[in-house]
């Protein structure tokens, strides 16, 4: 039986989610408590990936077992999980449904703080002694809507096959000190939200214009747009299926 389990976590102390050699990640803790729950092992996969530091609000992953789950398994994982993992739902789910491929959208936003807060270090990125235009990085990023390559804003080395995405939602939200990205697509590529909020706050700043930001699309060259910001801003909130 395929079970897909909804889980969250801060993503601080980890090297993202998928295990890697000789670093400790998401994937790896949660395929270790529900193995030892489920006294076998399991082959745990996400419906993405995000890099260290990097948190999610909603994430989903699938795994096989012979063992019939019901609710009362979450608490069971729960209880052995580091506490900045939490399991929210199990739902048993069809042999041929995938917790990636069947995904349709997903939805990022970049946390950004306009001052000093320590108890906000490991959740936003904190800039302070910046004048920020808002409005214009707006009007910037209503220009995504318009392109569907988005090699820009891709990491340089990566085996993917098109560098194609649709971009359904990509705006800013200011409230007090708190400005916030939401962007909204039926994929990412590497690196990809970070590199295009640290390209619209160069335009927010005045480094950059809102028709370079254009010319950068265009370009399809990393090279060309801006930095990359913090991972620790980062939260991916929702993934949603046609099921």
């Amino acid at each position: 039986m395929k079970y897909f389990i909804g889980l969250s976590y801060k993503g601080t102390n980890y090297h993202g989610w998928q295990i890697q050699p000789d670093a400790i990640s998401v994937q790896e803790e949660i395929s270790k408590a529900i193995s030892t729950i489920l006294q076998h092992e399991i082959q745990l996969v996400g419906a993405g990936r995000t890099d260290t530091g990097v948190h999610a609000i909603e994430m989903f992953a699938h795994f096989d077992t012979h063992i019939v789950l019901s609710d009362e398994y979450v608490y069971k994982f729960n209880s052995i999980l580091p506490n900045d993992i939490v399991i929210n739902s199990i739902v048993k789910v069809s042999k041929n449904t995938h917790a990636r491929f069947d995904a349709i959208s997903r939805t990022y936003e970049y946390r950004v703080y306009l001052g000093r807060n320590p108890f906000l270090l490991d959740t936003t990125w904190q800039i302070h002694q910046k004048q920020i235009d808002v409005k214009k990085m707006n009007e910037a990023a209503k220009l995504l809507y318009e392109y569907k390559d988005f090699e820009s804003f891709s990491k340089v080395k990566t085996d993917v096959k098109t560098f194609h995405c649709e971009i359904m939602q990509a705006e800013w939200k200011i409230q007090d000190l708190h400005l916030t990205f939401y962007i909204t697509a039926n994929r990412f590529l590497r690196n990809m939200v970070r590199s295009i909020v640290g390209t619209l706050v160069e335009v927010g700043t005045g480094k950059k214009s809102i028709e370079d930001f254009r010319k950068i699309i265009e370009s399809k060259k990393r090279s060309e747009a801006g930095v990359s910001v913090p991972p620790q801003g980062l939260f991916l909130t929702k993934i949603r299926y046609n099921k």
